[in-house]
């Protein structure tokens, strides 16, 4: 058995080759950006209006004029006109192109319509260029506006597509296979037997894939040494990364150890230090196959997904992990020489703080229990009582901060 500190280390010096692909920008959200995205043009694109209202040359009121006849309408996504007379204006609609012999906005709350194209300016002082939003002033034409290596974000796909980049290179994520184990277990619609679950842990790691921009397959495996060789053996023929969930314990009908021994997985370790998620076995073959064997309850697959899979997944992609810290905001006790990932309720303290409330659980079965939780706080295991007011790594699985 090893430490989480030793495991942590194993996983993540064994990556998976990533290769890049073209994805359209409605496919892109949460994948890796694999180039750069410049301004294709200057941003904005021309002097912009910004206020409903009308424009002028700014000239004609500091020589005195106050009430403006109106020319013409300059509306949004129309050519720019030209005002013909220095003391007349050119009423103008929010995103308009600035009409040309202009250089000031008046929004409408500072006007008074003296007739129906006359109007006069209520306001003590107009200088050039208020309300307007000048060409370039933004960013330049070939400026860099999203770094290969971001995780694209919703924000980042509407500035893709204000460039004009209907398709995308982003890393490719590996194929994945999602894989439970468990004569227990039955189908979502299903109606289970009083000894029978539905599965939940599939489409929990599913959800969680889903998250960082990948894609995933599900299958399920019944708790016989043929079935789980038999099942194995054709899910390796095609994906690259192998997610199980049950079947890793000591258990007469936990299979899958020496199953992927007999499909030549090299065991690169089984078991760590660590509550919930002890029976962990992790590993890898010479074809660049990876395979993760998480254990069966739900809690414990959870938490691992999120230490070691959500991780590997990142540096694969070229993109280091994040780490976030969270204040213990009560006393707890853990007296086993184990790592704990404490479930714990997320708060901030009035400080901005990041504080966490440990959630009372039934154990790594305990399903319910993640909905009251948002994170694990990771206790280390060299001390057995842990102090509000100290500070630990936090794995947060809901986003609410």
């Amino acid at each position: 058995m090893i430490d989480v500190e030793e495991a942590y280390k194993i996983v993540t010096s064994h990556l998976h080759r990533s290769d890049s692909e073209e994805v359209h920008i409605e496919e892109a959200m949460g994948k890796i950006l694999d180039e750069d995205i410049l301004a294709d043009r200057d941003f904005p694109p021309f002097n912009r209006v910004m206020m409903d209202g009308i424009a002028i040359d700014h000239h004609a009121w500091q020589e005195g004029v106050r009430s403006f006849k109106i020319e013409t309408m300059q509306p949004a996504g129309a050519a720019q006109t030209i005002l013909k007379e220095k003391t007349n204006c050119i009423e103008v609609m929010t995103g308009a192109v600035l009409p040309q012999n202009t250089d000031a906005v008046i929004r409408y709350e500072d006007l008074a319509f003296e007739e129906e194209s006359l109007v006069k300016i209520d306001m003590d002082e107009v200088i050039p260029f208020q309300n307007i939003h000048l060409r370039g002033t933004d960013k330049k034409k070939k400026d860099l506006l999203l770094k290969r290596g971001r995780k694209i974000s919703a924000a980042d796909v509407a500035v893709m597509a204000t460039v004009g980049k209907s398709t995308v290179r982003v890393i490719k994520a590996p194929k994945i296979a999602l894989v439970s184990t468990g004569d227990e277990l039955v189908n979502i619609d299903e109606t289970p037997h009083p000894y029978q679950i539905r599965k939940s842990n599939i489409y929990a790691l599913q959800a969680a894939l889903k998250d960082l921009g990948c894609k995933s397959e599900n299958f399920h495996l019944a708790d016989e040494l043929d079935s789980v060789k038999k099942g194995l053996e054709k899910i390796f023929e095609e994906y690259d990364t192998i997610i199980l969930s049950g079947g890793v314990s000591k258990g007469k009908k936990d299979y899958v150890p020496e199953v992927l021994e007999q499909l030549r997985v090299e065991k690169l370790f089984h078991r760590v230090l660590q509550r919930p998620g002890k029976p962990f076995w992790f590993g890898r073959r010479e074809d660049d196959k990876t395979v993760f064997a998480l254990p069966g309850n739900p809690v414990s697959t959870f938490m691992c997904f999120y230490k070691y899979v959500k991780p590997w997944l990142q540096l694969s992609a070229g993109v280091k992990p994040k780490t976030t810290y969270a204040v213990l905001d009560h006393d707890f006790d853990f007296p086993p020489t184990l790592t704990y990932y404490l479930q714990v309720k997320l708060g901030s303290s009035e400080s901005g703080e990041v504080m966490a409330t440990p959630v009372k659980g039934q154990g790594s079965g305990d399903l319910a229990n993640l909905l009251e939780a948002d994170a694990f706080l990771e206790l280390p295991k060299d001390q057995q009582h842990y102090k509000k007011g100290e500070v630990f790594p936090v794995l947060i699985y809901r986003d609410i901060l």
